[in-house]
């Protein structure tokens, strides 16, 4: 075969293999659409089972509407990169829903009836000081009946819980119907009659917000069982429940129930009866707790101690007005609560007020997770010392801080035993209309979980009541609640938590899609910590040397008219030279301190920009090595 024809030979294979190249890549595209491969190490970009389940339970088709102002943050690479993650985990939804879900994208342009749209949905149109037009990058939803749902706005600095946010506006938009939660409180506080004021007080705030939201029912604190169509029990300080009602409980969360329940050493919002004692002494509270449910749950709750924090202590006004620091009145700050769990991860402050402490049983096979914890400035103290406190400041003296964290409130997960292996603790059963049920009294009994329970435990009782978190004002015969601190929303939280779908509950924190320079980070620490101890060790000699030359020079004699002795002259300036010494040797410490990290920098350029181009320059060569030495055809 002749040069000429070869080269047209070679440049028509050419020509038919970019022709395969295209048509493949489109086939692929359209074929292996839904393929993909997540190398991240969080896997960032793969669902939990918990939200697939929840798309594969969708009934009714859910449209989504994500409006990004992709035009007007043109100037803003990070945000511009969140909202393609953003748009990326709302795809892979779509995809995974089987045609239930439709997303569409939308830039609102300013003045435009997109615009106009998202304000309508209530989404936040944020105004940036880079740029003159406000920036939307929020989520509208909608289902069958026209039901809105909405992110205002996807919030970077919640990047780790991106797909939670989507799993719940999605399982609320596909549940019609409101949570059905049934209520167990030894208090009241739907509101009472107050005799000291002689008027009926009101709703807790935080209750009348609950009710808002989820369909309530009381169910008292005598009960014998709980109707199918109860999602979720709020139990708030339970005393001295029978064993009818603690086993209802009991088969209630064996069925894969969820509860939120708290528990208190001492509530000052449900106070004792005082007949007969002097009305200015100060009220003493109750406690409350359900120790047999407890020990089958692997949770140990002592009633009969307070914790007293010391760093975290609130500032009451004492007997003589002036500002006292209770240690026992707590005001619990975001690194004191789990970040990883959505219920606390963006809270500020949580007050409670003479709060117990849970623990973990040692032999509990159910999964713990502190949710509020104190600080290590704590003790745990008598219950007793906090009744009949005229003086807070006297829990001060004596107090001795553990260095251990005490957990206030935390979250229980997984397969849950019977407090009652032996069946109901009764043989007459009240139906469903009151009248006692002849049947056996053990029929269906559940002796272990036929689903995971979920339960969310608080030490703490007080955290309910309005004065640790609201201020209620009158406004032209209206209450309006201003809040100073975030004890609602733990509540309200907690609550939408636990009365989604065990799927969604699954749907817990993710890894975040920014990665540090973990191994930078590492050298950093280590030259920082070498850098502050040679520091140190030379900052003491320093000080030992001008100490030193000051004894010396103060020791002269003379007025300062006569010369120094050759003697003194010599330790002086051996001091002067000893101290010019060691601050040389402070500025090398100060100037290695980022010398591993500038290395590790110019090993990486050397492979990026050298090495790997070399070994792609010798690849070629060696394939044009091996094709020169084959026989030509």
């Amino acid at each position: 075969m002749s040069t000429s024809a070869q080269q047209r030979l070679s440049a028509s294979s050419l020509a038919l293999l970019a022709v395969a190249f295209v048509f493949a890549i489109s086939v692929s595209n359209q074929l292996f659409k839904s393929w993909r491969v997540d190398l991240t190490d969080n896997e960032l970009y793969t669902l939990s089972d918990g939200t697939r389940n929840l798309l594969g339970n969708i009934q009714d088709p859910i449209n989504l509407y994500f409006y990004f102002s992709n035009e007007a943050t043109a100037s803003i690479p990070s945000l511009r990169s969140y909202a393609n993650r953003v748009q990326e985990m709302l795809e892979e939804f779509e995809d995974r829903a089987g045609g239930k879900i439709h997303l569409t994208v939308i830039d609102p342009l300013p003045f435009s009836e997109d615009e106009d749209r998202a304000a309508q949905f209530g989404l936040q149109a944020v105004r940036l000081n880079s740029i003159p037009d406000p920036v939307y990058l929020g989520l509208a939803g909608t289902d069958s009946v026209d039901k809105e749902e909405v992110i205002a706005f996807f919030q970077p600095d919640k990047e780790e819980f991106l797909e939670y946010d989507i799993a719940k506006l999605i399982s609320t938009l596909a549940n019609t119907q409101r949570t059905l939660i049934g209520v167990v409180s030894g208090v009241d506080m739907t509101g009472a009659f107050d005799p000291q004021t002689g008027r009926m007080q009101p709703a807790w705030v935080v209750y009348q917000q609950a009710q808002q939201l989820f369909e309530l029912r009381n169910l008292g604190t005598t009960f014998d069982r709980i109707d199918n169509d109860v999602n979720l029990l709020w139990i708030v300080q339970p005393k001295n429940l029978g064993n009818d009602t603690l086993y209802a409980i009991d088969q209630f969360m064996l069925r894969g129930g969820k509860a939120i329940i708290f528990v208190d050493p001492l509530a000052d919002m449900d106070p004792a009866n005082m007949e007969g004692m002097p009305q200015e002494m100060p009220p003493i509270g109750q406690s409350s707790d359900i120790p047999l449910l407890f020990k089958t749950w692997g949770v140990e709750f002592s009633s009969e101690e307070v914790v007293a924090d010391a760093q975290i202590a609130l500032q009451i006004s004492g007997i003589d007005r002036r500002p006292i620091r209770h240690y026992g009145f707590l005001g619990v700050t975001s690194d004191l609560m789990s970040g990883a769990d959505v219920v606390t991860a963006n809270l500020s402050t949580v007050n409670l007020a003479t709060a117990g402490h849970l623990q973990s049983a040692q032999d509990s096979t159910v999964l713990f997770e502190p949710l509020i914890t104190s600080s290590v400035v704590s003790q745990s103290l008598p219950a007793t010392r906090f009744s009949y406190l005229p003086d807070p400041s006297s829990l001060q003296k004596g107090f001795v801080a553990s260095g251990q964290e005490f957990v206030l409130a935390a979250r229980l997960s997984g397969n849950l035993q019977s407090a009652f292996p032996n069946g109901r603790p009764t043989t007459t059963v009240s139906s469903g209309d009151g009248d006692p049920d002849d049947d056996s009294a053990d029929a269906g009994h559940l002796a272990e979980s036929t689903a995971p329970a979920n339960i969310i435990i608080a030490a703490d009782v007080d955290i309910l009541g309005d004065r640790l978190w609201v201020q209620l004002q009158d406004f032209f015969g209206q209450q309006i609640a201003n809040t100073f601190a975030s004890n609602g929303a733990f509540v309200i939280n907690a609550l939408e938590n636990l009365s989604g779908s065990s799927d969604l509950i699954g749907v817990r924190s993710r890894g975040s899609f920014t990665r540090p320079f973990t191994r930078v980070e590492k050298l950093r620490a280590e030259a920082e910590a070498n850098f502050r101890e040679t520091e140190q060790r030379l900052q003491s000699e320093l000080a030992d040397t001008e100490r030193r030359l000051g004894e010396l020079q103060s020791s002269r004699e003379d007025t300062g008219d006569l010369l120094l002795t050759p003697e003194q002259q010599a330790e002086i300036d051996r001091f002067i030279d000893q101290r010019t010494s060691i601050r040389k040797e402070l500025r090398a410490v100060q100037r290695g301190l980022d010398e591993d990290i500038d290395r590790l920098g110019t090993v990486l350029k050397v492979i990026n920009i050298g090495l790997v181009p070399f070994l792609l320059a010798l690849f070629a060569l060696f394939a044009v090595w091996r094709r020169n030495r084959s026989p030509a055809t």
